[in-house]
Order: structure tokens, then sequence, then C-alpha cells
């Protein structure tokens, strides 16, 4: 994780007193950055996460699929015969 102070300093015990607080408030996210600002008594902390890939759903012909590779050849003819409506 980079982890940036803007405005001044701050020693590496209260930085990571800043990183385990970010870690706890996101434990299911990867924390790519963290940038602390600070403002005289005030802190800023602005966390970046990591893309996460994801596999897009679709509902087809009754099924929920990501892709069509597992469909035999009447489910793809079924899929291409679909009238696609368009928002």
């Amino acid at each position: 994780m980079k982890v940036t102070v803007k405005n001044g300093t701050i020693d590496e015990k209260e930085k990571q007193a800043y990183i385990e607080h970010v870690k706890e408030k996101y434990p299911k996210k990867q924390i790519e950055e963290l940038i602390i600002t600070l403002d005289g008594d005030y802190v800023g902390l602005e966390t970046h996460f990591s893309d996460i890939p994801f596999m897009r759903i679709r509902r087809i012909t009754g099924y929920l699929v990501g892709t069509l590779d597992r469909f035999n050849n009447g489910k793809r003819a079924e899929e291409a015969d679909r009238v696609k409506h368009s928002v």
C-alpha cells in the first residue's frame, strides 16, 4: 500500500495507526493507496481501492449465465432467436 502525507509530516507510529484504522473500516477491500492530509488539528484520510474483477451475469432463456460457452446448440439457437429490446 502506498501512503502519502500532505501538508506536513507525521511519525511512523501515527502513520501505522491511520493504516490500521482504514484496514478495520474496509476489511474486505484491497487498499491501493492512502493519502493523509494534515490541516491543523484535523486529518483527512483519502483511500483508493484496487479494482475488483467481476463477471457480468445475464438471464438468457431462463438461465443465469456469464457466457454462452456451456450452452448446447439448441440453447445457442434460442439465444440467437431472442428479441432484443432497447432501453
